[in-house]
This record gives C-alpha cells, sequence and structure tokens, in this order.
C-alpha cells in the first residue's frame, strides 16, 4: 500500500475544495500550508514517509501564492539530503479566469518536483466538456468566477481533480511494485 500526501495553500477555500477532491481519489492525507506558510513537525513527516506528493496551490498574479513558496523553500532541507528523490509528484490549482496564467503555477511545480528528484505524473485525461475542461495535460487546472464561492466550482473540474488524484496514487504503486 502506498501513502499519498496532498500539501496545498488555500486563501479563500476553493483550493481547499479542489484538494479534498485530489485526496479522495487518492485515499491520501491532507496537509494544510498555514495563512503565515507554515507546517507543523507532524506535516513535514507525513510528506517524507510519502511515496507521493500532490502540490496545490491558488493561481494568484500568475503564480503560485507566497504562502505556497515558502513551503517550497523550506524543501530546501530535503533537496539538500534527497530525501524525496524518486517520489511520485504531481500538482493542481484554479484561479478566478479561464486562463489565469494557471499554467505558471503548474510549471513551478514541476520545477519543483524536478529539483527534488521527483517522477511527475500529468493528466492525460481528454477535454470532454466536462472532464478536463480547461485542457490541461500538466497537471488540474480548475476555474470558477471571481466572486463565486468554492460550491460553485464545477462539477467537472472537481470529478478531474479525483481522477487525478486516482492516477497519481496508480503510479506510486506501480513505480513501487
Amino acid at each position: 500500500m502506498t501513502q499519498t500526501v496532498v500539501v496545498f495553500h488555500s486563501g479563500y477555500g476553493h483550493t481547499q475544495r479542489v484538494a479534498q477532491f485530489v485526496a479522495r481519489g487518492a485515499s491520501a492525507q491532507l496537509v494544510t500550508i498555514d495563512a503565515d506558510g507554515n507546517l507543523s513537525e507532524a506535516d513535514w513527516a507525513a510528506l517524507d514517509a510519502a511515496d507521493a506528493i500532490i502540490f496545490g496551490s491558488p493561481t494568484y498574479m500568475g503564480m503560485a501564492s507566497w504562502q505556497f513558496k515558502k513551503f517550497a523553500d523550506a524543501t530546501s532541507k530535503r533537496w539538500f539530503t534527497s530525501a524525496w528523490k524518486d517520489k511520485v509528484a504531481g500538482g493542481f490549482t484554479i484561479s478566478a479566469s479561464p486562463s489565469g496564467d494557471k499554467l505558471s503555477t503548474i510549471q513551478y511545480f514541476i520545477t519543483l518536483a524536478m529539483q527534488q528528484g521527483m517522477v511527475w505524473v500529468g493528466q492525460p485525461a481528454l477535454n470532454d466538456g466536462s472532464i478536463n475542461r480547461i485542457g490541461s495535460n500538466s497537471g488540474v487546472m480548475a476555474q470558477v468566477g471571481p466572486t463565486s464561492p468554492a460550491e460553485d466550482i464545477p462539477q467537472g473540474d472537481l470529478d478531474t481533480a479525483r481522477a487525478y488524484g486516482e492516477r497519481v496514487a496508480a503510479m506510486a504503486a506501480k513505480l513501487r511494485a
């Protein structure tokens, strides 16, 4: 049995909702980066013990939130010892605009994973108008209007998130075998 952790920052609850669906698909533990960009020692231990880590952040001003970036900078201690080498990685983001420059956030996650020596898992679902409606294969991208509550995130985006969580966990199990 593999262990997957979804580590994310959510400013207004939208990223948290997507994270819950990713975690549901992966049967993963949720680890929340707090408003100051910090994790507890227990959260760091969960990440260190995981076979797969899925990163999540809202896209603010074309990039991951500063809280997520603070977390990413703190992973340098893991980088120095290759602690996360060969773990499976994935990522997701949400923004208010249909584009919102979400790809920059996903690429940031990919760069973080590559620096850590992790194995990135893409999102292969074809855009069918509901699943992967934004058309991202690098990771999951979700979108909801700027004044919409998290409950208004389209179901297709949440279904994509759940399927992606399943895929990342399955790839971790396959690579561990």
